[in-house]
């Protein structure tokens, strides 16, 4: 494993922000491993990540961030977080019924694809209890109804936290979490849904796309928000779709989709390679 730092930032945009960084990571004997900057030309916002190797950086790790701070976030107004690449994130999913995104994420875990942690799986059903058994992950099942949701979640967020979980995936569970539970992990709730052109809401998606005769059918992951399905979008893609299709087709087309999207969206996240800012985010690769 890497012993590395990066560092994403976004402030105003100004002169000498790149010089200051990377002075700042030179005169402490960072060795810079990759970097990736944009202006947001609109909004004169600069967005920044950058990573360096800590073998033989001057300034000790539990140090950095108020060092970086000091010198140089607070003089440009910066906005900023630190992460190390040998500090694996601690993820919980949450899931209901469908299993082909749980599947896919649990494969790549368990394949060693993605440096990860993933403590426990919570559901509103007990159904894929099997397949966390199968894995060997923790399961647990929380009855939610109309009149226990907000108890209920906080039992989650309670166990989450004594978990010390750093993000949630949400793996096509079918609940809506509030409010307080989305502050308690901002910009570290991944859902997928699928999204199509036209979009068709409630139930059944596929099955009026397939009657509307669509040819485009797609899958959008996002950070989750308290609009519902309206956060900053990580990852999309759609595949074609023929009248010759049936509605089987179709949704075997787009789970597809939802196991791709939302497995990029979430290596994205454990790559740190989103900063998220007013309702977009910005991507680097």
């Amino acid at each position: 494993m890497n012993h590395n730092a990066i560092l994403l930032m976004y402030c105003p945009d100004q002169k000498g922000l790149v010089a200051a960084v990377t002075d700042f990571l030179y005169k402490n004997n960072g060795n810079i491993l990759d970097l990736e900057q944009y202006v947001d030309k609109d909004n004169s916002i600069f967005f920044m990540r950058v990573e360096w190797d800590l073998k033989y950086f001057g300034i000790e790790r539990d140090k950095i961030d108020d060092y970086f701070g000091t010198l140089i976030g607070k003089k440009y107004q910066m906005t900023w977080t630190l992460h190390f690449t040998d500090q694996l994130p601690r993820m919980a999913i949450f899931v209901s019924k469908a299993a082909h995104c749980l599947y896919d994420i649990l494969s790549r875990y368990q394949s060693g694809e993605w440096e990860v942690e993933i403590p426990l799986i919570i559901s509103n059903h007990s159904d894929l209890k099997r397949v966390a058994d199968n894995f060997k992950i923790r399961f647990y099942h929380f009855s939610m109804k109309a009149n226990n949701k907000q108890e209920v979640e906080n039992e989650q967020l309670k166990l989450l936290a004594e978990e010390k979980i750093n993000f949630v995936v949400l793996a096509r569970y079918m609940q809506i979490i509030s409010k307080d539970f989305i502050a308690h992990y901002p910009n570290r709730v991944i859902n997928i849904h699928h999204s199509f052109l036209p979009a068709f809401i409630g139930a059944k998606p596929y099955h009026q796309a397939y009657s509307r005769g669509v040819k485009i059918i797609g899958a959008t992951s996002h950070y989750v928000t308290e609009d519902l399905d309206a956060g900053p979008i990580i990852a999309q893609d759609v595949t074609q779709i023929s009248h010759k299709e049936s509605i089987d087709d179709l949704v075997m087309k787009g789970k597809d989709l939802e196991k791709m999207v939302l497995s990029k969206a979430i290596f994205l996240h454990l790559q740190h390679k989103i900063l998220s800012y007013k309702g977009k985010t910005v991507i680097f690769h």
